[in-house]
């Protein structure tokens, strides 16, 4: 499991297609289709983060989940950032 965080970290799009397409890691967690496929899409590394709460710790959040959801929110918006400057 460590493999697949390290490799989370750097290629959320590839780990969400992989927990997608081999696991059952995102039934239940969303009630829509099109929310994990924005979450795809713009901000993978909160979607994965939301799924990691939902199916690890079965919804609770405490403060430390906060803190880590503001960090992948973060991640997620400077990421993009960079790509529209560069055009």
């Amino acid at each position: 499991m460590p493999f697949i965080l390290l490799i989370g970290i750097f290629l959320p799009r590839l780990v969400s297609a992989l927990l997608y397409f081999f696991t059952g890691w995102f039934s239940g967690v969303f009630n829509t289709w099109y929310w994990p496929v924005l979450g795809f899409i713009f901000m993978p590394y909160t979607m994965l983060w939301y799924s990691v709460i939902q199916n690890w710790y079965a919804g609770s959040w405490d403060l430390w989940h906060i803190v880590v959801l503001v960090i992948a929110v973060v991640a997620d918006l400077s990421s993009g950032a960079k790509s529209s400057r560069r055009s």
